[in-house]
């Protein structure tokens, strides 16, 4: 194969992974705490082909002679933090985190192994786990992580709601009580956060030998805790902008995938010359 169709060719299976990112973003337009994940490209190892050493120097601020690249990569694929708009809800158990940058934590087991992750969406439920009490989970069944670790309540409570704090408040028989509090950390390196599925985020091992989680990941007070019940936070697709990176992309796919047609045809021109 021509340098110029493997340069092309490696192009294109980079295109690819970027429209699956777009295309994801897409589809969780609509997912409440999803954060757009962005792309970005870089140039892989060229190759400089210099003029003979006699030739008159020309007056010009770039290397003399031909650099002839080897097609592009997927430089990063970082995530957006940004704060996406607020949605009333009016559920009790539905909460928005109103500082970016800002994560609640649930506990995944994996293989075995208990692992925390973050997220953004603040959906949460109550799970029965027996003997009359009920855990606080997120909407795929994690437990959700609290102050003191898991939250685990009584159940038959007159009225439940989660205020400002993160602290969850019952009424029982006109007394009310509060019954634990969801904890809420604030990443200090958020560019650390990787996606891990199910719309929740991990920080990777080499990040933490790096860094030490301490160095990555702060608890927040409750008095610096901005939480809105009854309502969710949306995404933050720009639809308009996830769009027009397609439309760019698939240019660019079909621009390589032309120039694979174009060497071939010219290698059909050379090999038919007698």
């Amino acid at each position: 194969m021509s340098r110029m169709s493997l340069q092309a060719a490696s192009t294109m299976n980079q295109l690819q992974h970027r429209l699956d990112t777009i295309g994801n973003n897409i589809a969780n337009v609509n997912t409440h705490g999803f954060k757009t994940k962005d792309t970005q490209f870089s140039s892989l190892l060229k190759q400089q082909f210099n003029h003979d050493e006699n030739q008159v120097n020309l007056p010009r601020h770039t290397p003399d002679g031909v650099r002839v690249g080897t097609g592009a990569r997927l430089g990063h694929t970082n995530i957006n933090l940004r704060q996406g708009s607020i949605q009333e809800t009016g559920r009790a158990l539905d909460v928005a985190l109103q500082n970016a940058n800002q994560f609640f934590q649930v506990m995944v087991n994996e293989n075995g192994v208990n692992e925390v992750r973050y997220t953004r969406s603040g959906n949460f439920y109550l799970n029965e786990v027996g003997n009359g009490m009920l855990m606080l989970v997120n909407s795929n069944g994690h437990p959700v992580v609290g102050d003191n670790g898991q939250i685990i309540i009584q159940e038959n409570m007159d009225e439940l709601f989660i205020n400002e704090n993160g602290e969850l408040v019952t009424m029982r028989n006109g007394n009310q009580q509060i019954e634990g509090r969801i904890a809420v950390v604030e990443s200090i390196r958020p560019r650390s956060m990787e996606a891990a599925g199910e719309n929740l985020f991990r920080i990777s091992q080499e990040t933490l030998d790096t860094y030490g989680l301490g160095g990555i990941i702060n608890d927040v007070a409750a008095a610096n805790t901005q939480i809105k019940g009854g309502a969710l936070e949306a995404s933050n697709v720009d639809m308009a902008k996830q769009m027009a990176d397609m439309m760019e992309t698939q240019r660019a796919y079909q621009f390589n995938a032309r120039t694979i047609s174009m060497a071939d045809q010219m290698s059909g021109l050379i090999n038919s010359l007698r």
